[in-house]
């Protein structure tokens, strides 16, 4: 791989102060610059493919809307009100 110069420009206390803190754990200025790098792409890119999963369901489900693939109110409101039930009880045996 090769390797390029990345120039920024920075506060002078903010660069003594970063670097005096790299020192003390061992690890250069650079060191540490390219991991927060690394880290920082490896972030957004999870995001973006959170955001492409969620909008691809998103669509799933308006899709599903539009073709009435719908589940009945009363459907949804018996499932809820089942799983409110169970929860009390556990609620209830568990003693809290």
């Amino acid at each position: 791989m090769s390797e390029v110069t990345f120039t920024i420009r920075l506060d002078e206390t903010l660069k003594d102060n970063f670097t005096t803190a790299a020192k003390a754990s061992d690890r250069t200025g650079a060191q540490l610059l390219r991991d927060f790098m690394r880290d920082f792409v490896q972030r957004r890119q999870k995001a973006v493919e959170y955001d492409e999963w969620f909008r691809r369901e998103v669509q799933a489900g308006i899709e599903e809307a539009n073709a009435g693939d719908l589940i009945p109110d009363e459907v949804v409101r018996a499932k809820a009100a089942a799983r409110r039930t169970a929860t009390l009880r556990k609620i209830k045996k568990s003693g809290k």
